[in-house]
């Protein structure tokens, strides 16, 4: 969270106690953890104070049971009560069910008289007192509804209550004892209550007093005065005061307890949709941003965090609307401008922005007349690239003066972190027809007009001295050498516009980086870790994806494989698809965990500088972390065993988190995948094994490949279609 401005509390319950989701809570600023006492057992109070303390130095704040009523145990979980029924409530703990509750604490059954009225579960059910029997009552329900166990209860008449249960008492000294400093109390109703819990926490402890019902409202000031802050607990008031008067009385709770020099938190239903989609409602943020307005200073997360389905997505939201109205009301606060980009999930795309460069309908008349050029495929797809944003910033080919910046010291010359060539050679004849501020019509060698490109530079290069600066080599035997060296050494550079992109047949897994950015948006991942490959699934990418998932607390895995051109024996590019999307229909990867999308390009096999733009090439797409093997992007013992570690060191933070991991193998002892160069055990996953194998039509065993994946080659095998690239 930004500076001490706006504290962030978050309930922590059975969708938090992990070390996931502690991890990205503490990342996402929060301020404070909260526990809630009143679905706390007091036997696991220690257990979860110390699970916690472990994990994180966040303070940790009990939030006592207090002068509250609930119900008690259900056998069900929650039951149905219908109208006209009656319901016996009973003082003795018991497995509720459609004929009998129970009410905890259990003294309050006594209290109750003779036609009370009573509201259960937030006035889902409302019923009254009919009869009165020793350590029981009958409840006749006048309006039906559904029940929870745990759940507040209101009866509509004052009842005596002290401020704090026995549990709570022992719950503090615990709490004490472990050194905790922060307590909430529940229901404060009077200053000597505060007096009360201040004399159980100790004179140190930092007390936050919920006003949640009429008398607290009332004795708010001498409430104010003995707190170090006030909390306002917008569900249980409403109980109390009539909903509508909820927004004017919160305004009033603020500037009257900031009055009397305590802080003002704000809870209940801040992001209530967020329990259970990712994305909140705008009428939710607008009470966010509302009630900081207001004046308050924290923001608390209950079932958002507790139970719901996307408590971290939850904390990052408040911190983003936060966020949003500091600097809106900061001094050099200026008129807001919101970029399409803005809309879109993921970390900031390299340099700040994603390129977009594709022509428009009403453009298409431009090309009519251009001269073309025929270029291979490779830079085809090195256009739809930039004109989609993966390469971004770069919006074209790049001119001497950015390839020698790259070459020389892998920055773009603004100083942007850069690793990639990205340049256009083209044959002499092609290059002395243009010059700067001509505009050429690339076209496949097949004639579709597929881009154009506006021409800033013609430049020579030397092939040998490129190859040799680019590849760290100019050996013939390294692939991208060859490539290289093949290509010549005149070149154009220029911005590019997309007209339409090549008619490749494994297009249905294509997905752009705005596309991808929507889709994590959509699933609420804010921290996604992505693989990039070029060979067919099997055992061992299979354990570093899961373990980086693990490694990162990331919300969900990018697998984007290379599918492009590639050196011959290499897997064809569908069935790398289609062995990732068995992996997926048969339910081997965790459940909505995993996103399948091919990154139509080419390997470069440069080694280090390919790991980087592999990651930033992530990074546009909206990825937090990328996985790095030993030898990620290197072919033939070109390149040392930690030059790409070397290389990102060198560069510093680039704004993607590269995962490291060394060869994994197969233990035959634990059964488990390691590092093969650590355990003596450990047995290889050769690439170039399963290759042969699978083309001989041997069977690998599971530990290598799964059988899953083993049959989608097979059957390819037996329809004889195209296995390997020729």
């Amino acid at each position: 969270m930004n500076g001490k401005e706006v504290e962030l509390l978050c309930t922590l319950g059975p969708a938090s106690l992990n070390d996931r989701v502690i991890h990205w809570l503490e990342r996402a600023g929060t301020s404070m953890l909260r526990l809630n006492l009143s679905h706390t057992k007091i036997e696991d109070v220690e257990r979860i104070v110390n699970f916690i303390q472990r994990r994180t130095s966040i303070p940790i704040c009990f939030d006592t049971e207090g002068a509250q009523i609930r119900t008690g145990p259900l056998a069900d979980g929650k039951l149905t009560v219908r109208e006209s029924r009656f319901l016996t409530a009973r003082a003795r703990p018991a497995a509720g069910d459609q004929f009998s509750i129970s009410l905890y604490p259990p003294y309050i059954v006594n209290a109750l008289r003779l036609g009370d009225f009573i509201s259960i579960d937030f006035n889902a059910v409302l019923a009254q007192v009919v009869e009165k029997n020793s350590d029981e009552v009958v409840l006749r329900i006048l309006n039906g509804g559904e029940v929870g166990q745990n759940k507040a209860v209101t009866v509509q008449r004052a009842i005596a209550m002290p401020p704090l249960t026995e549990k709570d008492i022992a719950a503090i000294a615990i709490g004490k004892r472990m050194g905790v400093r922060h307590f909430a109390l529940s229901f404060a109703n009077r200053a000597s209550d505060v007096d009360l819990i201040r004399a159980s926490a100790g004179a140190d402890a930092i007390i936050i007093s919920k006003i949640e019902c009429l008398s607290g409202l009332r004795n708010l000031g001498a409430i104010a005065e003995k707190s170090d802050a006030i909390l306002i607990d917008r569900g249980d008031l409403s109980r109390e005061v009539p909903i509508e008067q909820i927004p004017s009385v919160q305004k009033m709770i603020i500037k009257d307890a900031k009055a009397h020099g305590a802080k003002v938190y704000v809870a209940t239903n801040l992001l209530e949709s967020m329990t259970s989609a990712p994305t909140p409602t705008r009428a939710e943020v607008n009470d966010i941003y509302n009630t900081l307005v207001d004046g308050a200073d924290g923001l608390v997360l209950a079932a958002e965090t507790a139970i719901g389905q996307y408590p971290v997505n939850c904390a990052r939201m408040v911190v983003k609307v936060v966020q949003q109205f500091q600097q809106n009301t900061s001094d050099d606060a200026r008129a807001i401008r919101v970029r399409p980009s803005d809309l879109l999930a993921g970390v900031e795309p390299h340099g700040g922005r994603l390129v977009y460069r594709t022509l428009g309908p009403a453009e298409d008349l431009a090309i009519k007349g251009l001269p073309a050029v025929a270029v291979g495929d490779d830079e085809l797809t090195d256009v739809e690239q930039i004109a989609r944003g993966t390469f971004s910033p770069l919006c074209g080919f790049m001119d001497r003066e950015t390839l020698e910046s790259v070459l020389e010291n892998n920055r773009l010359p603004s100083g942007l972190a850069w690793t990639m060539p990205i340049v256009l050679a083209v044959p002499e004849e092609s290059a002395s027809r243009f010059g700067k501020g001509d505009r050429v019509l690339l076209t496949s060698t097949g004639g579709l007009a597929h881009s154009v490109l506006d021409v800033s530079e013609t430049y020579e290069f030397e092939p040998e001295l490129l190859a040799r600066r680019w590849f760290g080599t100019d050996s013939r035997e390294h692939p991208g050498v060859a490539r290289v060296l093949a290509r010549g050494g005149h070149f154009l550079s220029g911005n590019v516009t997309l007209i339409q992109p090549l008619p490749l047949p494994y297009r249905r897994y294509d997905l752009t980086p705005a596309q991808l950015r929507m889709l994590f948006g959509h699933k609420g991942w804010s921290r996604v870790v992505a693989f990039h490959g070029r060979n067919l699934v099997h055992r061992g990418h299979e354990a570093i994806q899961i373990a980086a998932l693990d490694r990162t607390y990331a919300d969900g895995l990018l697998i984007n494989p290379v599918i492009g051109n590639a050196k011959s024996g290499d897997f064809a590019p569908h069935l790398i698809l289609d062995g990732y999307q068995a992996m997926l229909d048969y339910g081997i990867y965790p459940q909505g965990k995993v996103v399948l999308a091919s990154f139509i390009t080419y390997p470069r096999f440069a080694g280090p500088r390919e790991a980087v733009f592999t990651a930033l090439c992530r990074k546009n797409m909206g990825c937090s972390h990328i996985i790095i093997g030993r030898d990620h992007t290197g072919v033939g013992g070109f390149y040392g065993a930690n030059a790409n570690r070397e290389l990102f060191d060198e560069l510093g933070d680039i704004g993607i988190e590269p995962i490291f991991f060394d060869a994994v193998g197969y233990d035959t002892q634990s059964e488990r995948y390691v590092d093969v160069n650590a355990c003596e055990t450990a047995r290889s996953i050769s690439g170039t094994e399963i290759r042969r194998a699978l083309k001989a039509g041997e069977a690998l065993p599971n530990w290598m490949m799964r059988s899953e994946v083993q049959d989608v080659v097979r059957a390819e095998l037996m329809m004889k279609h195209t296995v390997f690239q020729e």
